[in-house]
């Protein structure tokens, strides 16, 4: 962290999705602190949006703990992330573990989605831990701002894949599995700036708890992750420089998250030994923020 204050350098990113491979520090995907205990072995994960950001990190450590790791990412744009991220997992996985992929995706329609799933059963006979990661978001002052086809274009990227992908890969979940859906501390405090991708993640949380329910019956778990402000490629892409500079520092803790801090979140979710009792709920990284919801 800079001194004064400052908490990141100022920088820009003019076109969506951002690039994890040109950010000023780098995120920090991985935590020398972190001591794996094959909570995931034999275990097959997809994971949207695991190119870089959080998803990076969650795929970085479900390779450390035994799962064999699939993930999507957007073509023509992460590319150089996808490629990064798919040594990273190559480097870390376990030596029982199959090789990862990775897959190009627009995940905002159900057809592609079918595709995704399809493509991991193919390369791994079934899928154990689903995670909904994929996200964008855009500012905006007022919602005067956001027209029908952002608007569209932010719910699908954000939820409607979320129901897309699970409605396929239910097909290919056993007793068992789990469901980790990403969503937001701004679904539970609100962004006066960002109110679309806060609205997504409100119904993110909505969506985990009906799901969990659902589903109780086939005995698959669904929980959701609600981040506070982690330092992401979504942040250099939809902030100014002040708003960067400054970035994290109003929460308690005075301070951004990082994704390493975050991907703990998602294991502890996955693995049943440890969250056998949980469905339907939300965990906090968020530095701090008290949510009652």
């Amino acid at each position: 962290m800079a001194s004064g204050g400052q908490q990141f350098p100022p920088q820009r990113q003019e076109t969506q999705p951002g690039k994890e491979h040109v950010m000023e520090p780098p995120p920090q995907f991985s935590s020398p602190d972190y001591k794996p205990s094959n909570k995931l072995h034999g275990k097959v994960a997809l994971v949207t949006g695991g190119d870089s950001g959080i998803g990076r990190a969650v795929c970085y450590c479900f390779a450390l703990e035994g799962a064999t790791v699939a993930f999507t990412f957007v073509k023509s744009q992460e590319d150089k992330d996808a490629q990064e991220t798919l040594h990273i997992i190559k480097k870390s996985k376990t030596p029982d573990a199959k090789e990862p992929i990775a897959i190009p995706a627009d995940l905002g329609y159900d057809e592609n989605c079918r595709m995704v799933v399809e493509e991991v059963v193919s390369a791994y006979g079934r899928i154990d831990i689903l995670v909904n990661n994929a996200a964008e978001q855009y500012k905006a002052c007022s919602v005067e701002e956001i027209d029908e086809g952002r608007l569209l274009r932010v719910f699908r990227t954000n939820i409607f894949s979320c129901f897309f992908t699970v409605r396929h890969a239910l097909k290919h979940m056993k007793e068992g599995s789990s469901i980790i859906n990403t969503t937001s501390v701004n679904a539970y405090k609100g962004h006066s700036t960002l109110i679309d991708y806060t609205s997504t993640k409100g119904a993110i949380v909505a969506y985990t708890r009906a799901l969990a329910l659902n589903l109780t019956s086939r005995g698959i778990r669904v929980n959701g992750v609600a981040p506070g402000p982690i330092w992401t490629p979504l942040i250099p892409v939809s902030l100014n420089d002040e708003e960067i500079t400054k970035f994290g520092s109003e929460v308690p803790m005075g301070r951004a998250g990082q994704p390493a801090e975050v991907a703990p979140c998602f294991v502890f979710l996955a693995c049943n030994h440890c969250s056998s009792y949980m469905t339907g709920q939300v965990l906090h990284p968020n530095g701090g923020t008290v949510v009652n919801a």
